[in-house]
């Protein structure tokens, strides 16, 4: 990264609120802080608090909490997804305006039997692809299902999408990296559905835009979704940040920490009588 780079920096944390912070949270946030920082930068925090369902406030505010806790302080207010629904609304209007989505009325199970009868459906970074079952509906079969009132989520058409080659830059130990997007190995992600008004890669590559963020650290787990951020980026005509995907922190076993296997929260280091520069440095894995 260029001197002239760094004095722009900002980045982001953006926790979901369905669970307490672990170590791989720790993580992610605490290196976004040092790069920031360490560039005379901002630091931002976002709720990603979009599923209503499993979110909950009381996590929301432990999340601040602990990272005050830990001495990670962020610049500016906190932006909760869940009052920006009109910025995610506006950005599948456009992609629509494009004539880039379509409603799937596909089930899950469904979609499963469609991928059992084809025998060989592609590949892709999350297993087998949508095979394409209501892109190929008429528009007519589309409104007729709709006016019925049935559920639909809208799926953003791929190969539709004409842009020309699409790369990001990844920050590595070794240097940057110049790394070519290949949206296709997703297939026709879901965008939206009827309880959810914008789907995770949405909402983030919007959020990092309005925000301005120029630099994304996040875990190693989610460095494939940079395809179809990239994608969306070039659609909606967003700037494209530098990204740093870091290791992941594992327990004993070798497996990530997840919430939803119980990993130890910083909640719980806290009663066991641990500092945040002992917290700080078993995420960093001293």
């Amino acid at each position: 990264m260029s001197p002239e780079e760094e004095e722009s920096v900002v980045t982001r944390f953006a926790p979901s609120p369905t669970g307490y912070l672990h170590l791989g949270h720790v993580r992610s946030a605490s290196q976004g802080f040092a790069a920031a920082r360490r560039a005379a930068g901002r630091f931002l925090l976002r709720i990603e608090d979009i599923d209503r369902t499993r979110c909950r406030e009381e996590y929301a505010a432990a999340i601040l909490e602990d990272l005050e806790w830990l001495g990670l302080c962020w610049d500016g207010p906190v932006r909760r997804q869940s009052e920006h629904f009109a910025d995610y609304r506006g950005a599948l209007d456009r992609l629509a305006g494009q004539g880039l989505l379509y409603p799937c009325f596909c089930t899950r199970r469904e979609i499963a039997a469609e991928i059992a009868r084809s025998g060989a459906a592609p590949q892709g970074k999350e297993g087998p692809l949508y095979p394409g079952t209501c892109r190929r509906l008429a528009a007519a079969e589309r409104a007729r299902r709709i006016a019925e009132g049935r559920d639909y989520a809208l799926r953003l058409d791929v190969a539709g999408a004409r842009v020309g080659p699409l790369d990001w830059i990844e920050e590595c130990a070794a240097g940057d990296e110049r790394r070519l997007a290949q949206p296709g190995l997703f297939g026709d992600v879901v965008l939206a559905r009827k309880e959810f008004p914008a789907s995770y890669h949405l909402a983030v590559t919007l959020d990092d835009a309005i925000q301005g963020v120029t630099l994304v650290t996040r875990g190693v787990d989610l460095a494939a979704a940079t395809h179809i951020h990239r994608l969306l980026q070039a659609l909606l005509g967003l700037p494209t940040p530098r990204y740093r995907h870091h290791a992941l922190v594992t327990d004993t076993a070798g497996r990530r920490l997840a919430k939803r296997d119980h990993a130890l929260s910083v909640r719980a280091m806290r009663a066991q009588g641990m500092t945040p520069a002992e917290v700080l440095a078993a995420a960093r894995g001293e």
